[in-house]
């Protein structure tokens, strides 16, 4: 059984699509990850991509995008949402469908660290790691939809 976990930020820039690439990895089909902004930036944060091609996970197909997607008719059903941080969770969500298990998951945005390119890349290779373990707790525990 498959279940679609959709990892929340604000701009849907570097963490959430560092988590939606981890947990396609290590979902292994289990668990699809999606990711989603409220406010998108258009974008994929150039130092997300590279740290997930330095760690060889996969980035095709990886974009920028509003959760306003996931609400809409046709979308897939989500059986888990996760915020990344206080802003996107403290917004008034879209109503989604099936009422799936939600969660937060506080993760600094490696976006906002200053100073140089090696110390930059090191926050997004830190914020890697730490939703890599979360990912990895998150595979362990038991699925919400175990009837479907």
């Amino acid at each position: 059984m498959t279940e679609n976990v959709l990892f929340l930020c604000t701009g849907n820039a570097a963490r959430s699509i560092m988590a939606e690439s981890l947990m396609n990895h290590w979902g292994k089909g289990r668990l699809v990850g999606f990711s989603a902004g409220n406010f998108p930036n258009n974008a994929v944060h150039p130092l997300a991509l590279e740290a997930l091609n330095q760690r060889l996970l996969p980035t095709e197909g990886l974009r920028s995008k509003s959760w306003d997607e996931f609400s809409a008719p046709g979308a897939p059903v989500m059986d888990r949402i996760i915020t990344l941080c206080d802003t996107a969770a403290g917004e008034v969500c879209p109503v989604w469908p099936g009422h799936p298990a939600t969660a937060q998951w506080d993760i600094a945005d490696p976006a906002e660290v200053v100073g140089t390119r090696h110390g930059r890349m090191t926050a997004f290779r830190n914020t890697c790691h730490a939703l890599e373990a979360k990912i990895r707790l998150l595979l362990n525990v038991p699925q919400t939809n175990p009837g479907a």
